[in-house]
């Protein structure tokens, strides 16, 4: 059989970037990348999400990690944020209706920092003021005249009260306990002499006379109440209308200034009320009392009720902001409340108020990475909450959840103008979308990153620009046009695809820092390919360890692994191995019995668990195939085992597919195949062969088995036509197929690998749906019908017996 139409040439194995297209002398010599390369998709979307200012839709940038999904999110955010005004400053202030629930404030950005200072100015101003005031000469001259008034007006009403008193005979006598009523005897104080001395007539007209002063005391007492009430008020509407005097000026000043923000003016208007109410508390003088702790205490607290707490100010902002908060806790992304121990109690107020990131955000953009959110539940449930109900509540996670008693605030919730962008994995936001209900109305924007772009001039050149920004930004050495072009073949290395580049940016910048790193070494003033292709060799080398002893078990025969010979019903698949970040192939050998029976194909590893639903999957499609090319004039008698020989964990996936169908095949025609060669491919029902992955570790894989063991020129590996776009073998085994030292074989049927590994014509049915004698397929179907047509015996010779006969029984009357 002539293979070599189905055997690729070593220049379609690799299709190397040709640094002659770089005209440069190195990566110096360009323009740093200022963009994004590709990702148009991607831009599109975010830019189109970012223009529709409507609730619910928020932008999931979904892309596999390092794809520049940071750094695309970045440069369109700060230029979108330019055309965005500065939002407003929001403070918290006391409440004075209701103190548990501080009221927040707006102010145009900026204006924020300049309230509280103009507040806290204003207020102390008023305070020394007003202590002052109460100091002066002028309020104490007119609070001495109003106790003049007092002072004489009770003086008047005693003399009177003693004129009266004398008149019946008694005087009228003044103490610390009182006034009182004393009898007179000759114009002196009656003793008790003389009180004894007298008749019971004139007793009891002296106590008559001691009724009715009493009544005109009692009156007179009642009068001084009411004058002293009186003269107590005059006095707090002295105090009153001095400090109102006193704070009226510098109040004048902030309703002057904030006379356009009816909200601050109201606040305003409390406050001077509640300061006409207290001002008590900053005239009484300090003294050394026990109390006067508590004194100091409450004037501090009352000082404190004035003041404003600034959560959020925008003053040094020129447009929106943009905010990447890397660390999301709770407390970080929505603020808390704090507290503070004052005898042993915890206590809050306003000013303990902290703003959250979604605060400082507001108004512009907040980037979060959706791995950091879910993995907290009630981040992301708040999230949600603010994004569904378009405000921001500040509120402690333990008080949300009902974990704690202690005293707190209800703060008044902030409205909410912020777009929310997430980053994660694709995978997250399918999961999201599928089981979070809320998600699907929140972000309805996706912007989808490739990991890979077209290898065309323009992507390659901007990859060379990308290397010089990173060469600059990070002070490397630069890049001379071949390790440019080895880095864009390690990016298509990486693709998978000759004709494609990764979009993983962060793995090739790995590769940047460690060839800068060993011409560092080599003491070169630029990086050269020789450092490159260093980086990369021991890069693999620092992963490889498993992967060595994997080889050496193969060398040693520990796993068996033949590369010599024919066998029937065995061949070598091919298998890739992930280790971390090193992904590598290895060969397994696979091996097919079979033999007549009912039973079909036997998965061996299905039977034992051991098989992914792919393997399990690809594995019934033989049994379709074997049914369409075998069984269309007679029933399959067949019972066919199959498994990975020395395999002791799972298998997934349906790469070996086609490896297995060449071994069913061979047990079934009895006729050898070649062990020198190993397969790999995907096979449906038609028999056509289908794309794998990993078909580059695959090859490397048994080229390492077969270097080890001796190269011969006869060994190879098998892989679909569909694989031919996706190599990037390395040089070494590109240089031996060039040199005939080793085979790749590229194919789109199973006829044609059979003819590879057997050397004999797999062939084609006839018009008489007969295959041609000494065709494979002609020695299985009479396999197959040889073994059917023992079944029909069998099954005839078994419905000839009587009914009711059993073996080794006799019947009543034998």
């Amino acid at each position: 059989m002539n293979n070599n139409k189905y055997r690729l040439k070593s220049k379609e194995l690799r299709k190397n970037c040709n640094p002659a297209l770089f005209k440069f002398q190195s990566t110096a010599d360009l323009k740093p990348l200022n963009e994004i390369i590709g990702q148009e998709r991607a831009f599109r979307s975010l830019d189109f999400g970012l223009d529709i200012a409507k609730p619910g839709y928020n932008i999931y940038l979904a892309g596999a990690f390092g794809t520049g999904k940071n750094a695309l999110a970045r440069k369109v955010l700060e230029q979108k944020a330019k055309d965005k005004p500065v939002p407003a400053d929001w403070v918290y202030c006391y409440n004075f209706k209701q103190p548990d629930c501080p009221r927040a404030l707006e102010l145009s950005a900026g204006q924020g920092a300049q309230f509280k200072k103009d507040i806290s100015t204003q207020m102390d101003k008023i305070i020394k003021h007003i202590i002052k005031a109460f100091e002066s000469e002028e309020y104490e001259a007119k609070k001495n005249v109003i106790l003049g008034v007092f002072v004489e007006e009770t003086n008047n009403m005693y003399l009177h009260l003693d004129e009266e008193a004398r008149s019946h005979g008694f005087t009228i006598s003044r103490n610390q306990n009182g006034i009182n009523s004393i009898p007179l005897k000759d114009g002196e104080a009656l003793n008790q002499d003389d009180f004894m001395a007298m008749n019971e007539t004139e007793r009891v007209e002296l106590m008559r006379r001691s009724s009715i002063i009493q009544e005109k005391l009692n009156e007179a007492f009642r009068q001084y109440k009411e004058m002293e009430k009186n003269i107590k008020q005059k006095i707090k509407e002295l105090e009153n209308e001095t400090a109102r005097i006193a704070a009226a000026p510098y109040f004048a000043i902030l309703f002057e200034k904030y006379r356009l923000c009816k909200e601050i003016i109201a606040h305003l208007e409390d406050v001077q009320q509640d300061l006409l109410d207290n001002y008590e508390h900053f005239i009484i003088p300090d003294d050394n009392s026990p109390a006067n702790l508590f004194r100091r205490m409450d004037r501090r607290s009352m000082l404190r009720r004035y003041q404003v707490n600034l959560v959020v100010d925008n003053s040094k902002l020129t447009c929106a902001p943009v905010i990447f908060e890397n660390n999301p806790t709770y407390s970080k992304l929505f603020g808390q409340i704090e507290y503070e121990g004052e005898f042993g109690v915890l206590a809050t107020d306003f000013s303990k108020i902290k703003a959250g990131t979604i605060h400082i955000a507001n108004g512009g953009y907040l980037v979060l990475n959706v791995y950091d959110i879910i993995k907290n539940y009630y981040v992301w449930d708040a999230l949600k909450r603010v994004l569904k109900n378009q405000e921001i509540v500040v509120e402690n996670v333990t008080r949300m959840l009902g974990l704690t008693n202690t005293e707190t605030l209800q703060p008044q919730a902030i409205p909410a103008n912020i777009k929310v962008i997430l980053l994660g994995e694709p995978k997250y936001y399918y999961l999201l979308y599928s089981w979070d209900e809320e998600f699907q109305k929140l972000f309805k924007i996706r912007a989808d990153f490739d990991v890979e772009i077209d290898k065309n001039r323009k992507n390659t050149q901007q990859y060379a620009q990308l290397i010089s920004s990173v060469c600059e930004r990070e002070q490397l050495r630069h890049f001379s046009p071949e390790a440019v072009a080895g880095l864009i073949d390690y990016g298509s290395r990486m693709a998978d695809d000759q004709n494609k580049i990764t979009t993983m940016f962060a793995k090739m910048v790995e590769i940047i820092y460690e060839a800068d790193c060993w011409a560092k070494y080599d003491k070169a003033e630029i990086v050269g390919v020789n450092h490159v292709k260093k980086a990369l060799q021991e890069k693999k080398y620092r992963s490889s360890m498993m992967e060595d002893k994997i080889l050496d078990y193969i060398k040693q025969d520990t796993i068996m692994i033949n590369i010599e010979g024919d066998r029937i019903g065995e061949l070598n698949g091919l298998a890739v191995y992930e280790m971390g970040d090193h992904y590598f192939g290895k060969p397994v050998r696979i091996t097919a019995k079979t033999f007549m029976g009912e039973k079909g194909l036997v998965n061996i590893e299905r039977e034992i668990r051991m098989s992914g639903n792919i393997h399990s999957k690809g594995v019934l499609t033989l049994a379709g195939y074997m049914g369409f090319k075998y069984a269309q004039d007679k029933a399959l008698s067949l019972t066919a085992s199959l498994t990975f020989e020395q395999s002791y964990q799972g298998i997934e996936g349906d790469s070996a597919s086609s490896a297995e169908l060449y071994a069913l095949l061979s047990s079934l025609a009895q006729i050898p195949i070649k062990q020198s060669i190993a397969v790999t491919g995907s096979v449906n029902q038609n028999g056509e062969i289908q794309a794998i992955g990993g078909v580059n570790q695959k090859i490397e894989g048994f080229y390492e088995v077969c270097k080890n063991k001796g190269l011969n020129g006869k060994q190879g590996v098998i892989i679909p036509k569909q694989n031919v776009s996706s190599l990037m073998l390395d040089e070494e085994i590109v240089d031996a197929v060039r040199n005939k030292k080793f085979s790749v074989w590229a194919i789109r049927h199973i006829d044609e690998g059979l003819e590879i590994l057997t050397g004999i014509a797999a062939g084609e049915k006839d018009d008489n749906g007969r295959f041609p004698a000494d065709s494979i397929h002609h020695m299985v179907d009479n396999k197959l019908r040889e073994w059917s047509n023992k079944r029909k015996k069998s099954q005839g010779f078994v419905s000839s017996i009587a009914p009711g006969f059993k073996p080794g029984r006799r019947r009543k009357g034998q």
